[in-house]
């Protein structure tokens, strides 16, 4: 009988310790392997960039709604020199040391009054840092009468400007 007891717990099936730590290195190695090829990192900066470039079309399509609506007159903030584009924004000063992508003045320009509600909802701001008073994106009127709206500070090494 004692035997019998013997035989019976030594047939017992189940996975050895062993074998379970060799299947948890081999999810861990897949699992890192998987992470790599992903890179969150990047995809998140795509994901910003793509918001900004949606960003920047629909800042300079609300600007020429609002100019073909006003006899061809741009608001009246923009202003016309060349080479000194103005960061979107509320904030009165500060603001040419935020803009990497360009040359910007001091002070922004607020051009809610003009755009919101009937061109656009509000004004956008930068996926990433972006606030009411630094919206983080740039304007430009050229001296072609062309408009330019860009990203201050796009991921990645992008360059993401629209010039109409």
């Amino acid at each position: 009988m004692f035997l019998t007891k013997k035989s019976k717990l030594s047939k017992q099936k189940g996975f050895t310790l062993l074998e379970i730590l060799l299947v948890v290195a081999a999810i861990a190695i897949l699992a890192g392997i998987v992470i790599v090829a992903l890179n969150p990192g990047k995809q998140l900066g795509d994901t910003r960039n793509s918001q900004r470039s949606l960003d920047v079309n629909t800042i300079i399509n609300a600007v020429y709604q609002y100019s073909i609506d006003n006899n061809g007159n741009f608001p009246s903030g923009i202003d016309g020199v060349v080479g000194s584009a103005q960061v979107l924004g509320t904030a009165g000063s500060g603001l040419d040391s935020t803009c990497t992508a360009t040359t910007t003045l001091p002070a922004g320009i607020d051009m809610s009054a003009d755009l919101v509600p009937t061109y656009i909802v509000g004004i956008v701001i930068d996926p990433a840092a972006g606030t009411d008073a630094n919206t983080d994106y740039y304007i430009n009127k050229l001296s072609s009468g062309r408009i330019t709206v860009g990203a201050c500070d796009p991921e990645q090494g992008v360059v993401i400007e629209v010039t109409r």
